[in-house]
């Protein structure tokens, strides 16, 4: 499943040309490109898609959102570690050896 999941403005850089921000999902901090959303700033909330801010939101609406979504279990499977995952669900991953040698 992939969300528009609300987050948190940590930082802002100019990168290659591009606006570039940390941005803060209820503590799993992740990259995000703000090209859509020109005019936001360090602190405010935007709702994230695939790594682009689409839309401003205002803190209330974000801190709701973020906190149904981790009741729902849905901030892990967006941002879990999908061997920790993989392992709850009894399946195997290969190892970085394994993949590099295929």
């Amino acid at each position: 499943m992939c969300l528009a999941v609300p987050g948190r403005v940590l930082d802002i850089e100019e990168r290659d040309g591009t606006r570039m921000a940390n941005v803060d999902f209820g503590g799993v901090v992740k990259e995000v490109c703000l090209e859509y959303l020109p005019d936001l700033q360090v602190g405010e909330y935007a709702i994230v898609h695939v790594g682009f801010a689409l839309q401003r939101l205002d803190e209330e609406s974000a801190k709701q959102t973020l906190e149904l979504f981790a009741a729902l279990g849905l901030l892990q499977e967006e941002f879990g570690d999908p061997w920790e995952m993989a392992a709850e669900a009894g399946e195997t991953l290969p190892s970085a050896g394994e993949e590099a040698r295929k």
